[in-house]
């Protein structure tokens, strides 16, 4: 690792050991000017994200720096709160003792966003690392270039280095020496599963926590007594969104033998209506991030019958919003995250035959399923293990601060948004007060004779 690298490590150790983070007047203070910050930074955002992925500013502000706001504001007024020492009960072989629960910073985090989201998934968890009073590295992807040097500049405008660290390049360099020649006391990593493993082995050889936001291939059952259109808007808006490259889009469609046509009828009406006859014109559709991710996705196109879409520009990036039916299981866009573009559609008779299919790909990032009725509803959801989950809605539960956000499996590890991005961060310290009035010597050897009143205190 570069001799100046390690000593800005160095020095964030020391800083974070100071105390210097520790109070909430400077938790807040800096929530405080980062908000002002990326508020100021507004319209130089909407022209790196429309650079990097061709998001127009009405997607920006949902996903990207509107998103971090609401959730900013949601901490700003809660943090004290969070902060406050959590009183439990104490139990009768402790009485009269008191107890509590103190939240205590972690440390020198490191935060490793992706390129999809650029903005907002390096700065969302950052919110949490603040706010929990932690010392931060942040490193972004390298693939989104312009978001990456405008985060840059914001992040150069607010903090000294010795507090909030940011630094470019690439991550398969960068990351394995940092990990390697520095002991991080958390690590929290949002991308694709096979770093995520890469990053979980480096940090298990220090004994170093992490937490992994990661993918999957996120199922979406549309029972037979779906409301076809309303699933079709609701599939379509966020499938589609960023031009699929998206963690929690539905991946795939199990739709019912029965609701088949209906909903491939009403699927290609919304797409036409969002995205008009050229998406490659629309302002409400992106890009794909780069030429490998293209030719990735653009492979999955002749894997089945094209329902609708099909058509690509590799000098744009641009891909069609494109529905694929009669595709085969054991095709690679039914055994990979597509994160693209591209939806299959997989039709069932029985729920067994759809929960075979999921069982392929087990524990995915998020479950969908629409339906009429509260019992379908709760036997999906029963068989079904996933990060999140929507009935009658897809990937809209991320935007709710007071619902934790993470997967389980192969889609990650751990949690965060709201108050449990606070949690992520910080440590649950337990403390138990004992007062000196009350020594019973009862407690103390020897113990023999006292095995009847022990099983009655201890039960």
């Amino acid at each position: 690792m570069p001799e100046n690298l390690t000593e800005q490590l160095t020095v964030m150790r020391r800083y974070f050991q100071s105390g210097a983070t520790r109070p909430y007047s400077f938790r807040k203070q800096q929530l405080l000017a980062l908000k002002q910050a990326v508020i100021a930074h507004e319209e130089a955002i909407y022209t790196a994200l429309y650079t990097d992925l061709k998001k127009s500013r009405e997607e920006c502000w949902v996903t990207e720096n509107g998103f971090f706001l609401a959730e900013l504001n949601d901490a700003l007024k809660k943090l004290e709160g969070w902060m406050e020492p959590e009183v439990v009960r104490t139990n009768l072989l402790n009485l009269p003792s008191s107890s509590k629960i103190l939240h205590e910073p972690l440390g020198v985090v490191l935060i490793i966003g992706p390129w999809n989201y650029p903005f907002q998934l390096l700065f969302t968890p950052l919110i949490g690392a603040i706010a929990a009073g932690n010392c931060v590295v942040m490193k972004p992807s390298e693939f989104a270039p312009a978001t990456a040097a405008l985060m840059q500049q914001i992040i150069g405008s607010v903090f000294a280095k010795e507090y909030i660290c940011y630094l470019p390049g690439d991550g398969a360099t960068v990351i394995p020496q940092m990990m390697k020649h520095f002991v991080f006391d958390h690590v929290f990593y949002t991308g694709s599963t096979a770093v995520g493993r890469l990053i979980y082995q480096m940090a298990a050889e220090q004994l170093v926590p992490v937490t992994l936001e990661l993918g999957g291939k996120s199922p979406c059952v549309v029972e037979a007594d779906a409301n076809i259109a309303i699933a079709a808007k609701r599939i379509v808006m966020t499938k589609f969104s960023n031009a699929g490259q998206m963690c929690v889009a539905p991946d795939y469609i199990l739709v019912h033998a029965s609701q088949q046509e209906a909903l491939v009828a009403e699927l290609k009406k919304r797409i036409r209506q969002y995205f008009g006859e050229r998406a490659e014109d629309s302002d409400n559709y992106g890009k794909l991030i780069n030429e490998k991710q293209f030719d990735r996705v653009v492979g999955y196109l002749p894997q089945g019958k094209l329902l609708y879409g099909g058509r690509h520009n590799r000098e744009l990036l641009f891909i069609e919003p494109s529905l694929l039916g009669n595709v085969a299981m054991d095709a690679s866009v039914m055994k990979e995250e597509i994160f693209g573009p591209v939806l299959p559609i997989i039709v069932f008779d029985t729920k067994e035959e759809a929960l075979g299919v999921i069982a392929e790909n087990p524990n995915p990032l998020a479950f969908y399923v629409f339906t009429a009725s509260a019992e379908k509803e709760k036997q999906w959801l029963d068989a079904v293990p996933s990060g999140g989950a929507c009935v009658n809605n897809a990937s809209w539960h991320l935007t709710n601060p007071h619902l934790p956000f993470g997967g389980r499996g192969y889609s990650g590890s751990g949690a965060y948004h709201g108050k449990f991005s606070f949690d992520t961060f910080s440590h649950k310290r337990a403390v138990m007060k004992t007062p000196v009035w009350f020594d019973p010597a009862l407690k103390y050897p020897p113990l023999k004779g006292r095995l009847k009143i022990f099983k009655w205190i201890i039960r």
